[in-house]
This record gives structure tokens, sequence and C-alpha cells, in this order.
């Protein structure tokens, strides 16, 4: 049914929307809004509504319990006074990221909201505002960050039954993928009409792709995203998970963001490249004039080093995230050592010109929530640099063993993040202490789960 035409007043705040949006629709009567939130998982939540219902100057609601629930749906009890009355935050519409849905049948905008208490104060569980808190720290020293995320996923056969094995898909060939086949234009093509339909909804929404390849497993694609802002970067990655996802299924098959989808096959990493500028002169704070690296620079390895230690829940967010770090050989480091165009080492310097020196993060699981991952990974380098911490010297050959490796499980990830006085300063200890409950309640559930392997080789063989 259609929605009652606007009148003119009401429709102007679409006058202010980016050219990008004017092109996707093309003439057409915009049909319905979309206030949405990214929930602790980095999902979208929140309400669609007819556009005639919409203005940016509104305030909308939503129940905050929606942060009380594992990755199952399972709701947790936790020690938060009168937790389960139930109350709403605030949810306004930050028209800066407004975008284009391009998959939805009728034209349709989707507004990224701030969440808030009812008093106005920002909500301290909420993953965007725990991004802002980190930025906020960094403003206030003059400094700038910048980052470029990578995101890797597979392309998979549409997995219908849990307990049968993720497959490749069949491309234009009628094969399925092979594994191996790193930067193969051959692989990239054979699902190119995936590949096609990713690049019309990102022109659609105004997004702009650096590269895409194809990585070492079967099916397995990586989007380099271009260099920019940490919140505007991160609102990008929860915008292209969706855009992913639909333009897999509108070609038939599935896309997916686990860290370790296949038996066998490389993880899938969201790599973040991480520089520093000073806000006053654009200058980017790890290199000296003459091109050498700065202390800064160095500082903020040496947190990275330290700090990201205990963030690795946050980093690795799931029981399935550390199959891919601890699995020798498959392209993801499990250390926190460093190096120069050192793909073993957790943390990577790129070659670079002394003005685009900068710190890879490749420790970081495609299946993160972007804001927290992204939150993180700068609260360590920004506490480095404030607190002067030192780096273990850089690693010379590859590097496959170390005396402190990440934690091999989420439960013992979980435990070094309880012990981190001054992350959890830097991150708000309300929202730490949720995501640390919320975290021990889906390890707990997993615990409780036969998986097929036992199944398989325990049920008549002991």
């Amino acid at each position: 049914m259609r929605t009652p035409r606007k009148a003119k007043s009401d429709a102007d705040w679409l006058d202010t929307l980016p050219e990008a949006f004017t092109d996707y629709l093309d003439g057409r009567r915009l049909e319905e809004v979309e206030c949405i939130i990214p929930d602790l998982a980095g999902t979208s939540r929140g309400k669609a509504m007819p556009s005639y219902k919409f203005r940016p100057d509104e305030t909308f609601y939503l129940p905050i319990s929606l942060f009380y629930q594992t990755i199952s749906g399972e709701y947790v009890d936790m020690e938060i006074e009168n937790q389960w009355l139930e109350k709403d935050v605030v949810l306004t519409p930050d028209m800066s990221t407004a975008t284009a849905v391009p998959w939805a049948d009728d034209a349709t905008a989707q507004i990224i909201c701030d969440l808030a208490n009812r008093d106005g104060s920002p909500l301290a569980i909420a993953p965007r505002n725990v991004l802002r808190r980190v930025l906020d720290l960094y403003k206030a020293e003059g400094w700038q960050p910048v980052i470029a995320p990578e995101l890797e996923f597979y392309l998979t056969k549409p997995n219908t039954d849990p307990n049968e094995p993720i497959e490749p898909p069949l491309g234009r060939t009628g094969r399925r993928g092979a594994s191996r086949q790193v930067y193969s234009m051959a692989a990239v093509d054979e699902y190119g009409p995936v590949i096609d339909t990713i690049y019309d909804y990102a022109e659609d929404q105004g997004f702009r792709i650096d590269t895409v390849i194809q990585e070492g497993g079967a099916g397995q694609i990586e989007i380099n995203l271009l260099h920019g802002d940490p919140l505007r970067l991160a609102d990008q990655v929860f915008y292209f998970k969706r855009t992913i996802r639909e333009a897999a299924l509108k070609n038939g098959i599935f896309a997916t963001f686990m860290a370790k989808p296949i038996r066998d096959e490389p993880g899938s990493a969201m790599h973040v490249h991480q520089s520093v500028i000073e806000t006053a002169t654009g200058r980017n704070i790890f290199s000296n004039r003459d091109g050498s690296p700065t202390k800064a620079f160095r500082y903020f390895v040496g947190g990275s080093q330290t700090y990201l230690m205990q963030l690795v829940p946050l980093l690795a967010p799931y029981v399935n995230s550390y199959r891919r770090i601890t699995v020798d050989g498959q392209s993801a480091p499990s250390n926190l050592e460093w190096a120069r165009d050192n793909r073993t080492t957790g943390l990577r310097i790129p070659h670079s010109k002394p003005e685009s020196r900068r710190v890879e993060n490749r420790v970081i699981g495609m299946d993160c929530n972007p804001y927290l991952a992204i939150a993180a990974s700068l609260a360590a380098g920004y506490l480095g640099m404030v607190s002067k911490t030192r780096p273990r010297d850089a690693v010379e050959v590859e590097i496959w063993e170390t005396e402190d490796p990440l934690p091999s499980s989420l439960s013992e990830a979980l435990d070094l993040f309880d012990e981190a006085p001054e992350i959890r300063a830097v991150l708000g200890e309300e929202f730490c202490q949720l995501y640390g409950d919320i975290k021990r309640a889906e390890n707990e559930e997993y615990q409780r789960e036969i998986s097929p392997w036992e199944r398989q080789h325990l049920l008549l063989n002991v």
C-alpha cells in the first residue's frame, strides 16, 4: 500500500542528503525509513516506518534489554539494578549516516541513530559510544586517528542445516571454488555477479571501495576500504556487512563473516591499518621530518603489544574466533610481535612513505563488532603513547611460536579482560562489565552443545 504524499515542508530534509541518495531515488518517492543501531554483535536493530512518519529532529525509543542478549538471542541475568524494567533508551538520528537501502523493493533510507539515556547522557554500553569515548581521548591530546579496514569474508553454498559443513558455492564455470587461489583474477571473476552487485549497492549508498581481491580460501573475498575517520569507517563496515549479505542472497548464495567457517581453510580477518595525525598540522605523528619513526610510533606499538592482550574478547568475540588465531599456517598470527613488512606478526608495519607510516593490526577477526574492535585497537595504542610503553624488539624472521601467545580460548581471553583496570577505565566499566557477562554466558551456552565431531567419533567408539 502506498503511503500518503508528504507536504514539501516535511520533505526538506531530503534535500540535505548526499548526491548518491538523490541518484538512487531517481525521481521516485521515498517510501520507508529505517532507524537503526548496531547491537553488541554489530548487527542492525531498530525500527522501520513510512517516510511521512520520520522527522530528523524526532526521537525514537527501544528497550535497553536488546543489549542483554547473547548471539543466540538468550537473555542473561546480570547484576544490574532493576534489569528487567526494560527501560527505554533514546534514539536520535545521525543524519550524516543517512544512506540508501538498495536491495529494498521500494525506495528506502537507513539512518544510524545515536543512543542516550532519558536524561540525555550517552548510553555507555552502546558500541558507537564506546568508540566515541576513545576518540575523545585522542582529541583531548590534539590527535586524530586515521584507519583503513580490510574486510575478508566467504561466499558459500546456502547452508540450511547447521549440522552440515559449509561448502563453497558454484561459480560461473559450474565448479566449486578452489582454495589457495589468492590474488587470482579468474577466481574473482568466478563470482562476478555477486561482486558486481556489491559494487552497485555500494555506489547507491555513496561508498567507495579501494580494492577487491581473491583471498586464500575457497570462495573467500577481501574488500579494502579507503582510509579515513574511525567512526565513519566503523559505520561503513557496519553497513557493508549487511550489504554483502544482501548482495549474496540476491545471487542465491550466502556470505558469512565467521572467523573460521570452513575446516582446513584460512580464517577471515578484519585487518585495520592505523595512523595518528596531529590535528593542528595534519602531520602523521608516527614520522619525524627526516622520515624516521618517532617515539610516538614506538609507544603506539608498545601499547598495542601490552594492552591488546587484555582486549582479545573484542577482537575475537566468539568461541569460533579462536579456531582462526590458533591454527598454524592459516595466515592468522597468534602473537602480538611486530615487524616491518612481515605477515607472520600480529602487528605489521607495511612498506610505505614516511607520511603514510602506519600499524596494521592483523589479529582482529571479521566476526567482530567493528566499533568495538576499532575502539579496542586504538585504545591500546593510546595507552601506549600516554604511558610511553616501549615495544619489544622487532622480529626479523618468520615467527610461528612466541613466549607470549594470544589466548587460545574465549574463556582464557575473558580472564585477561576481567583483570585489566587501565583498559576498563578507557572503555568504561559499565560497558566492560556488561560485555564480559554476555560473553561468559555465550561461552557457557556453547559448552552445553554436543558437536557433530563428538557424535561421529565418540558415540560408538568410547
